[in-house]
């Protein structure tokens, strides 16, 4: 099915879905207001999909998902906040409706001051910690043979040469801090997650996947002559959404990629002792916070 794939790096959201109806579908984003999540959201929405749009604040998400179509459900989930995100998860499984898709999606990049919240650095909390928590928390909503999980990373984290990896004695950054260092790390972080979440739901038939969408002209993105040879946040979003919906990704699982192919990067991808101790670590730093819950998905 690879070989048929024949979209690539100028390949728009909408491209990759053309023609795929997607009526039925029932979708999860997250970061739908902005940048690539509201690129994929709209995509998906127009192929007419419902989505759950998820945004830091209801009127974000809201606004959002009017735009889109009738059909979207606006949640509030701030990813920096481990009881939001259990309100979310709350919501969600309020609606009683199975998911197709789960897009883990928004994200932060290169804080320039060292933030922490629960002992965890703020871009590894919102980018991995923060996803961790609520994809697990959607695991039982999706549909056994065809659920789909797609976690955005960054070529940024994935194909660095670092020989530290996950740096597991300073996930709070009291050794030392640099932005770019920090956000590559979460980035990592989301690869090896959507490696071992793959490994772990292989048995349900779930395909999980993890992306590098490119540069892309968004809100995170600086400088005018950068900007230039960026993608359209339309273009960055054409990999997430053909994993998200397109029947040309059908049971391709444990991989990454880069405008909609296969790519390999980080030989760290292959090293299942990491990604396991990255989960494990991760969910210890979940259930502290939010002891007394039911706990995450449990080892395969």
């Amino acid at each position: 099915m690879m070989n048929s794939i024949l979209f690539g790096r100028r390949s728009t959201a909408d491209q990759v879905l053309a023609g795929i109806d997607l009526t039925g579908r029932r979708i999860l984003v997250t970061g739908c207001n902005s940048g690539l999540g509201l690129a994929t959201m709209n995509a998906l929405a127009a192929n007419g999909a419902t989505v759950i749009g998820l945004a830091r604040t209801l009127q974000s998400a809201s606004q959002a998902c009017t735009a889109a179509s009738p059909h979207c459900i606006p949640i509030a989930c701030d990813l920096t906040d481990l009881n939001s995100i259990a309100a979310a998860l709350a919501a969600i499984h309020s609606l009683a409706i199975p998911l197709d898709a789960v897009v883990a999606n928004a994200g932060v990049a290169n804080l320039p001051d060292l933030q922490t919240r629960y002992g965890v650095e703020m871009q590894f909390l919102t980018n991995h910690i923060g996803h961790f928590m609520l994809v697990n928390g959607l695991a039982d909503l999706l549909h056994d043979g065809s659920g789909r999980v797609v976690i955005v990373s960054s070529r940024s984290g994935t194909g660095r040469d670092s020989r530290e990896g996950i740096m597991f004695d300073n996930l709070d950054g009291r050794h030392f801090y640099d932005p770019a260092t920090f956000y590559a790390q979460s980035k990592l972080a989301n690869a090896l997650f959507a490696k071992e979440l793959a490994r772990r739901l292989g048995d349900r038939g779930i395909a999980v996947n993890s992306v590098d969408p490119g540069s892309a002209r968004t809100r995170l993105s600086k400088g005018f002559l950068a900007r230039l040879f960026m993608k359209s946040a339309d273009q960055a979003a054409a990999t997430q959404a053909l994993l998200a919906a397109s029947p040309l990704a059908a049971g391709i699982t444990g991989e990454y990629w880069r405008d909609c192919k296969i790519s390999q990067d980080h030989a760290l991808l292959d090293d299942a002792a990491l990604a396991t101790r990255l989960w494990e670590v991760s969910q210890e730093i979940v259930d502290r916070q939010l002891a007394g819950r039911q706990p995450l998905l449990q080892a395969a």
